[in-house]
C-alpha cells in the first residue's frame, strides 16, 4: 500500500523553525504551479514561516517526484502532486522510486471533473447513444487528446475498456488545438475542464453529453454523469494534492493536513477554486492514501490493457 508516516513519539514542536520547500513537476504557469503558488502564501502564514515554490520540471513530472522521494523526510520538503504524476509510474518505462513506497500522503486538496464533448453533428445525447454507435461503427469514430499518455488519452482507454468499444485516439501537440479540430469537425470527441468549454457549450458549438466524475460536478450540476448516462463504474478526473517523503514524523503530517483543510475553509480559496473549475476536497493522510493506491491499481490496469508506453 502507499506508504504512510511512521507514528513516533517525537518531539516536533519547534516545526517549522525554517523555510519549507514546496517541489512543483511542471513548469511556472500550470496547474500544480497555479495551486502550489495559491497554497504557498497562506500556508506559510498559518506556519510562521516562508514557503518557497520550486519548479522542477521533466519527464512527465516525474524528476521532482524522485527529488521528492530522495528528500530528508523532516516536514521541510512537500510536494504538489497531480493525477498525471501517478499515472506516470505505471506509463514510462523508467522511474527511480517505489510510489507505493516513497511517500507519506498528507491530502488530497481538490478535484476536478472533465466534460464529454462531442461535435453537434454527430447525433448521440448520451453515453449510451454513443455506445451504441461505437459498436456498429467500430473504429470510426475518433476522440481527441492533448497527447498520448495524457490523462485524457487514458480517459480514453477507461472508456474503451468499461464499454467495450473501441474509439480512435487522435493526439493532439495540447489540448487547444484539439479542442479546435473538435468544433471544426474533424474529431468526434473529446474529454475537456468544464470552465473554459462553457461559452462553446451556450453558443452550440460543442454539446456536452456527460460529466466524467462519479458524482454531478459543482459547477455544472445540470449535466449527468457518465455513470448516469450509460456506463456504470466509470469516473475520471483529474485531481491534486500534496505529499511528503514517507517516513515524515506523524506529528507533521497531521499538522501540515490540518492547515490545508483550514485554507480550503478561507471563502476566497473555494470561490477561486470552483471558479477554476477545481472542487475542494481537503481528505484525511489516510483517505488520501487509498484514494492513490485505487487510483495506481486502477490506471496501471488501463495502460497495460491499452499497450500504452512512454520511454
Amino acid at each position: 500500500m502507499v506508504a504512510s508516516a511512521p507514528v513516533h513519539a517525537q518531539d516536533v514542536s519547534p516545526y517549522p523553525s525554517r523555510p519549507i520547500r514546496v517541489l512543483v513537476g511542471f513548469q511556472p504557469g500550470g496547474g500544480s504551479d497555479l495551486l502550489a503558488r495559491l497554497i504557498g502564501p497562506k500556508l506559510g502564514e498559518r506556519l510562521g514561516q516562508s514557503v518557497v515554490i520550486d519548479n522542477r520540471s521533466g519527464a512527465g513530472g516525474t524528476i521532482a517526484m524522485e527529488i521528492t522521494a530522495k528528500s530528508q523526510p523532516d516536514g521541510y520538503t512537500l510536494m504538489v502532486a497531480s493525477g498525471s504524476q501517478i499515472t506516470n509510474a505505471s506509463l514510462f518505462t523508467k522511474v527511480n522510486y517505489d510510489l507505493l513506497k516513497a511517500f507519506a500522503p498528507v491530502s488530497q486538496f481538490t478535484s476536478e471533473p472533465y466534460l464529454w464533448l462531442v461535435r453537434p453533428s454527430l447525433p448521440v445525447n448520451t453515453v449510451s447513444e454513443l455506445i451504441a454507435l461505437a459498436k456498429s461503427k467500430p473504429g470510426a469514430l475518433t476522440c481527441g487528446s492533448s497527447g498520448t499518455g495524457s490523462s485524457a488519452h487514458l480517459g480514453i482507454e477507461l472508456f474503451n475498456s468499461l464499454a467495450g468499444v473501441r474509439l480512435t485516439h487522435v493526439p493532439y501537440k495540447g489540448t487547444g488545438p484539439a479542442l479546435t479540430e473538435l468544433i471544426g469537425g474533424q474529431i468526434d470527441f473529446m474529454f475537456a475542464a468544464i470552465v473554459p468549454v462553457q461559452p462553446h457549450i451556450k453558443s452550440g458549438r460543442l454539446r456536452a453529453i456527460a460529466v466524467s466524475s462519479s458524482k454531478r460536478a459543482i459547477t455544472a450540476p445540470e449535466i449527468p454523469t457518465v455513470a448516469e448516462s450509460g456506463l456504470p463504474g466509470f469516473e475520471y478526473v483529474g485531481w491534486y494534492g500534496v505529499l511528503a517523503p514517507t517516513g515524515t514524523p506523524r506529528a507533521i503530517i497531521d499538522r501540515l493536513h490540518a492547515e490545508l483543510v483550514q485554507i480550503l475553509q478561507i471563502p476566497d480559496m473555494r470561490e477561486r477554486l470552483l471558479a477554476d473549475g477545481a472542487e475542494p476536497i481537503g481528505n484525511t493522510p489516510a483517505a488520501f492514501e487509498a484514494y492513490l493506491k485505487a487510483e495506481l491499481e486502477r490506471w496501471t490496469r488501463v495502460i497495460k490493457e491499452s499497450g500504452t508506453k512512454i520511454d
